[in-house]
């Protein structure tokens, strides 16, 4: 978390407009953080979007001449994402997916392991540990709740190196 992968998803998305390429988004039902529609960055860019319940919502959804597909907090989605992605993709559409790749536990996330094992690119992006200022790559959770999905924010997860991450020290 806090490492800027919805913001580079709608930096990359809105480029593509820019081109003049058909671009449709998506995101999880569930994120209403921010906005129950609009997909929308920490920093609070965003950008308008599609909420779907399941990953086969998108192979519906799409218009017939779409150029991009944006995806957003893909760890949130079931295990058909990466058939979706990679059916669109053999279709000659471009999938853009952002989302953690590790849940709170530091265990592999969803569906963001497979994506990634299939992706022809993977970009992956840090936030600063706010314990030393190393690159974090670990969203530790500062609440009592062992439920994996936790929505939440600077209140609930803080970002971690791994040598602070496995330290649980708490946060100064």
């Amino acid at each position: 978390m806090f490492s800027g992968k919805t913001e580079e998803l709608i930096r990359r998305l809105k480029r593509a407009q820019i081109a003049r390429l058909k671009v449709e988004i998506f995101k999880p039902k569930t994120d209403v953080r921010y906005d129950e529609t609009n997909v929308v960055s920490h920093n609070q860019n965003m950008i308008p979007s599609i909420p779907v319940d399941h990953s086969s919502a998108l192979l519906l959804m799409i218009s017939g001449n779409v150029d991009v597909i944006g995806v957003d907090e893909a760890q949130f989605f079931d295990d058909e994402l990466p058939n979706v992605c990679n059916i669109l993709a053999n279709r000659g559409i471009r999938v853009i997916v952002a989302g953690l790749d590790m849940d709170f536990k530091g265990k592999p996330f969803g569906p963001m392991p497979a994506i990634m094992a299939m992706a022809e690119s993977v970009t992956k992006v840090y936030a600063v540990c706010v314990q030393c200022g190393s690159p974090a790559l670990y969203s530790y959770r500062l609440v009592p709740d062992g439920a994996r999905v936790l929505l939440g924010e600077k209140e609930s997860y803080e970002p971690r190196c791994r040598a602070c991450f496995n330290a649980g020290l708490l946060p100064s």
